[in-house]
């Protein structure tokens, strides 16, 4: 059931997902914060199975701080989300991590990027993404309002319109969402609905 969305702007990217951890039909916590910061100016988005989750999450983003360490410089959102697409396609013939996600980020120079993943390593750089049931409803929408030089304001407006559409549409639809913008300042919580 998990759920999260993103809308890259003019110069940032926003993304929103469910704080609920569920496991099959048993609701575990409410505050559950799947928006995973992997530096100051790049998050993930994760949603799937909650050890796969936290193990895939920690293990992509010790081995990005350890590049920065040997290398004295930092990966791009680019270079984060292909590393990530290529540890995700090598766990695949072994054990598989049961976890989508999208990547954020905002460089220097280059600006904002979003990149979605799936569970069989598949990556694409996006305008709007997002995964799971709730998705469904509040990609439409985006397709729709999406424009290249979207503001700050019209792309929170944009997710509090697909979140509404979730509540109104989706039968099991979490009853709680964060959102997040990544941009030249770094990351920061913008509203919890």
């Amino acid at each position: 059931m998990d759920f999260f969305m993103g809308i890259k702007g003019k110069d940032f990217v926003l993304v929103c997902t469910d704080t609920s951890a569920v496991q099959s039909i048993i609701s575990i916590k409410q505050d559950e914060d799947k928006i995973i910061p992997v530096d100051s100016h790049k998050v993930f988005c994760i949603a799937g199975e909650a050890g796969d989750r936290v193990q895939f999450s920690q293990y992509i983003i010790a081995n990005i701080k350890l590049y920065s360490l040997r290398n004295s410089t930092s990966l791009s959102t680019k270079s984060v989300a292909h590393y990530a697409r290529g540890e995700l396609a090598t766990a695949l013939r072994k054990s598989p991590y049961h976890c989508n996600l999208l990547v954020a980020g905002f460089d220097e120079g280059l600006g904002a990027s979003l990149y979605w993943l799936d569970y069989l390593a598949t990556l694409h750089k996006v305008n709007t993404g997002g995964t799971g049931y709730g998705s469904y409803f509040a990609l439409s929408l985006f397709d729709k309002m999406w424009h290249p030089e979207l503001s700050e304001d019209e792309a929170v407006a944009m997710m509090e319109a697909g979140i509404a559409e979730i509540k109104k549409r989706l039968v099991v639809a979490p009853p709680h969402y964060i959102i997040k913008v990544v941009d030249k300042n770094g990351m920061r919580e913008v509203k919890r609905v």
